[in-house]
């Protein structure tokens, strides 16, 4: 359950984050604006700071959060559930890899959407 919030939380943090960078709002305030507020959460303090001095190295690796994940999708299926949100995050996350950054922190999910969006008009670094 716990890696199921985590998943759902990782994404919306990283879209807010490219959402806002997008729409030209300063990624630092927008974090101080929504830190105190009801989105306020552990990821917001610990991981998106990361996210912006590009530091991904793990608190917990994408690997290991690949197959927690893989873990809740298929005793969900068991029980003849489904979970799209985590399917989808779950997706995400194997792009990750794909992009050879499995050992890195979950804040790497930042890196596949950036890569999939076009965020920067250059190629980021990391």
């Amino acid at each position: 359950c716990n890696q199921i919030v985590i998943a759902g939380t990782m994404i919306g943090v990283c879209e807010s984050l490219i959402y806002g960078y997008k729409a030209g709002l300063d990624v630092k305030s927008l974090l101080q604006s929504i830190q105190g507020g009801a989105a306020g959460c552990w990821t917001l303090n610990n991981l998106v700071p990361r996210i912006l001095q590009r530091d991904f190295t793990p608190g917990f690796m994408v690997d290991h959060f690949v197959k927690d994940m893989g873990i809740a999708l298929r005793e969900s299926a068991a029980m003849g559930r489904s979970l799209p949100g985590l399917a989808l995050v779950h997706q995400l996350y194997l792009a990750v890899q794909a992009q050879g950054h499995g050992s890195k922190g979950t804040q790497a999910l930042m890196l596949a959407l950036e890569h999939m969006v076009k965020l920067w008009d250059i190629e980021p670094t990391e």
